[in-house]
């Protein structure tokens, strides 16, 4: 699994910041990505990346603020040009499915896929075999969701002693076997794949919240997940401005992390006021109440390996 940054800026491009969008990458786990947030030029970002707008499965926004939702009708309608044929699912707040259906049937804009729009609240909005998505109210100036994606337990490793001893031989049996499936030798023995696995290992587990004040449901969402994104719009000696608007400082995303007892936090969604100079001082605010803390960059890469997270470029 690996999180790429396309927009980490807030309310409306810098030089330095896109709008928010933010590409969860399950291509490794055979799921394609997933997108959450969709702000203006999204797709203009994506071309500097290796990724491919056709390989976009879901897409999950949070709030139908325009710099979270204004670059899903190019994205869409980019995804048919460049042969996207394969359905996208799009999840979000009352009144995403009237205002991106009514732009796409001014604009003409011809689909080559199943397009499905799931208008959703909270709870369970999505759950196959391998995931579970669970979504909450967040506390921001208009109906705001943050998103919780888990990643089931995985099948254990395989006992490669233990299966020769048992006389499988290579090939299928043995995939079946890992997978969780019983199987039939031509002796007529049967090998249950319990006997020959370890326990499961654990799936990670990502929390991507939308805009919001420090709240409640916040920690919730994030309880001992392996990473949190959270807004962190302002810096501590803006707070005033944060409560103002329904955002967060970067010192209530790290008291969030504290509390839900993250392993990592990135934070994004910052304010253009604060220049890259400035960085070193929201990363110090941030660090004091939770180390663990990186502020994503347009373009940063994180991914999650055995466990741990691991910053694709130097912090």
């Amino acid at each position: 699994m690996e999180l790429q940054f396309l927009g980490t800026g807030a309310g409306m491009p810098s030089k330095m910041r896109n709008t928010s969008a933010v590409v969860l990458n399950l291509a490794a786990e055979g799921e394609g990505y997933w997108l959450f947030d969709c702000g203006e030029a999204t797709q203009h970002q994506i071309l500097h990346t290796s990724l491919k707008p056709r390989k976009v499965s879901k897409i999950f926004i949070t709030h139908l603020h325009g710099d979270h939702i204004f670059g899903l009708p190019g994205l869409i309608g980019s995804r048919s040009f460049l042969g996207g044929e394969e359905k996208l699912e799009i999840y979000g707040p009352v009144g995403l499915k009237e205002w991106l259906l009514t732009t796409l049937r001014i604009t003409k804009t011809h689909l080559n896929y199943t397009l499905t729009i799931h208008e959703i609240g909270e709870g369970t909005i999505f759950e196959d075999d391998n995931f579970r998505v669970t979504a909450k109210n967040l506390a921001h100036v208009l109906p705001c969701l943050g998103y919780r994606i888990e990643q089931k337990p995985l099948p254990g490793k395989l006992l490669i002693d233990r299966v020769h001893e048992l006389g499988v031989p290579k090939g299928p049996l043995l995939k079946q076997l890992k997978d969780g499936q019983d199987v039939t030798l031509e002796d007529g023995r049967l090998i249950q794949s319990k006997d020959v696995t370890g326990e499961p290992q654990k799936g990670f587990t990502v929390a991507i919240l939308g805009d919001t004040s420090y709240c409640a449901a916040a920690v919730e969402l994030a309880s001992g997940a392996d990473i949190l994104v959270h807004e962190a719009t302002f810096d501590n000696e803006t707070g005033n401005l944060a409560k103002e608007f329904g955002h967060s400082t970067i010192g209530d995303a790290a008291t969030v992390a504290k509390k839900a007892d993250v392993k990592t936090l990135i934070a994004n969604h910052i304010s253009a006021r604060f220049l890259p100079s400035d960085v070193a001082n929201l990363k110090k605010q941030g660090r004091a109440i939770f180390p663990t803390l990186y502020i994503a960059e347009d373009f940063a890469r994180f991914e999650w390996k055995n466990g741990e997270v691991i910053r694709a470029d130097d912090d």
